[in-house]
């Protein structure tokens, strides 16, 4: 047997010769000086040798574990020269499966699922949090330390919601991983426990039924483009998300000079997933009562002629811009009390209320379809969009009867303040060309009533 005083009194000679230990174990010893652990094995009824490492870098006692250890692998029918050879191939396929690569691997396989907008969102995310930090790293051996790191660098800059959206991002890629074989845990998966709470921030929205009427008239009655004003007046009856109401098109409206008018909004344009989008039958239908109606008959000689029902006032074929609506109501006085998306909450809360005071059974469920939120069941989903049209026109008459009873027909927004100066209102006329279409006959005419603008709401407060 060997031990340590055998092993450095060993010296070189002209040829190589061992020094025994047990269980086949022996130092070769090289004329250049160096000490090299192997041992000796049977495996399929041939005679091998097995290299352990060098002395002294493997002592005895680590030498004499790596031979238990391969006596262990011979004893389960494996060679040991074969695994270590298949350990070592599978360290380094590991130590080139970096959580970036990864990472963009996963993306690329499931980009084609989502919204082009989603997918750069997610891509943009990992490249400024997440790659820098441990892109470079073999994702096998990342740890949840590791990435509770990226995580709470995030947190210190203040973006909680964004570091709760990286963590399931993070979590996806190992679940990818694991799938291919690549990684056998997700160290991201509990880290979302121990994240810092988001504060619950809803969007600023006015539900009092006549401070919102209030509101609409106070904004109708500021400067700004006649079309501008109409578009937050549809907004508010309609409850449509403003990206819905930015987007709409002429040839979406049906029956506009019947009994039923109704506004179908392509499935492509609604909020949700990929699948959402390409649903069938998944248009969200918003009937249109009486005073929708005037507000496009309003629209129909500003933009008549084209595409968009509210395009930007610099390019006819896009849409107006996202932060019109918001900006006259700030202009208004209502920053931080009530944004455009606030329609939705006003409109959700004060017909609810309404709902259980003086509604049917039903109808909470039905004002909640009204708002296009989609059900988990998307079968159901698309069967119950075109469902309750009927009750679905009633509410929406008792909510615009509601919204505007005190403030005057869309017709008086054409003729309105269009900017401020020197602390005065300037009034201009805004031309009406005659319609090329004739969706609205009435309006085929020339007509000779004359539209009297309203004083301003400065106008109105300082008499």
């Amino acid at each position: 047997m060997l031990n340590d005083a055998k092993i450095r009194a060993a010296k070189p000679a002209a040829k190589s010769y061992k020094l025994t230990d047990g269980s086949s174990l022996y130092l070769l010893v090289t004329p250049s000086g160096s000490k090299i652990w192997k041992w000796n094995y049977t495996y399929d009824g041939k005679q091998r040798t097995m290299g352990i490492g060098g002395y002294p870098l493997f002592s005895l006692l680590a030498a004499r574990a790596s031979r238990d250890e391969a006596r262990l692998l011979l004893g389960q029918g494996k060679d040991p020269v074969v695994e270590k050879r298949l350990n070592i191939e599978a360290n380094l396929k590991n130590g080139r499966c970096t959580f970036e690569r990864v990472a963009r691997e996963w993306h690329a396989e499931l980009n084609g699922q989502w919204a082009r907008k989603h997918a750069l969102d997610v891509m943009r995310s990992l490249e400024r949090d997440v790659f820098p930090m441990i892109g470079n790293l073999p994702i096998a051996q990342l740890t949840s330390p590791a990435v509770l790191e990226v995580l709470r660098s995030i947190e210190a800059r203040g973006a909680i919601e964004t570091a709760k959206r990286v963590r399931q991002r993070i979590s996806m890629v190992f679940i990818y991983a694991i799938a291919n074989g690549v990684a056998v845990r997700d160290p991201a998966e509990k880290l979302g426990a121990i994240l810092k709470p988001l504060r619950k921030r809803r969007q600023p929205a006015i539900t009092d039924i006549k401070q919102l009427s209030t509101m609409i008239d106070d904004a109708e009655s500021d400067y700004a483009r006649p079309i501008t004003r109409l578009a937050l007046r549809l907004l508010a009856l309609t409850a449509v998300r403003p990206n819905e109401l930015r987007g709409a098109r002429w040839e979406e409206f049906e029956d506009l000079n019947g009994a039923e008018p109704l506004w179908r909004i392509p499935a492509s344009r609604m909020k949700g997933s990929l699948d959402r989008k390409e649903e069938v039958g998944g248009d969200h239908l918003v009937p249109l009562v009486p005073q929708s109606v005037m507000v496009l008959r309003a629209v129909w000689p500003l933009s008549g002629g084209g595409l968009l029902v509210f395009p930007s006032t610099r390019n006819a074929h896009k849409p107006m811009s996202e932060n019109t609506i918001g900006y006259l109501l700030n202009r208004a006085g209502y920053h931080g009390h009530h944004v455009p998306h606030g329609f939705r909450a006003a409109f959700s809360t004060i017909m609810n209320e309404w709902a259980q005071e003086y509604g049917q059974k039903g109808d909470r469920a039905i004002i909640d379809l009204m708002l296009a939120h989609v059900p988990a069941n998307k079968v159901e989903g698309a069967y119950n969009r075109a469902r309750y049209m009927k009750r679905r026109r009633e509410i929406a008459a008792i909510w615009a009867d509601m919204l505007t009873k005190d403030l005057p027909p869309p017709g008086t927004l054409l003729i309105a303040p269009a900017r401020e100066e020197s602390g005065a209102c300037t009034w201009r006329r805004i031309p009406v060309p005659l319609p090329k279409k004739a969706s609205f006959p009435e309006l085929a005419k020339p007509r000779n009533t004359q539209i009297v603008p309203r004083p301003s709401k400065r106008a109105r407060r300082a008499s």
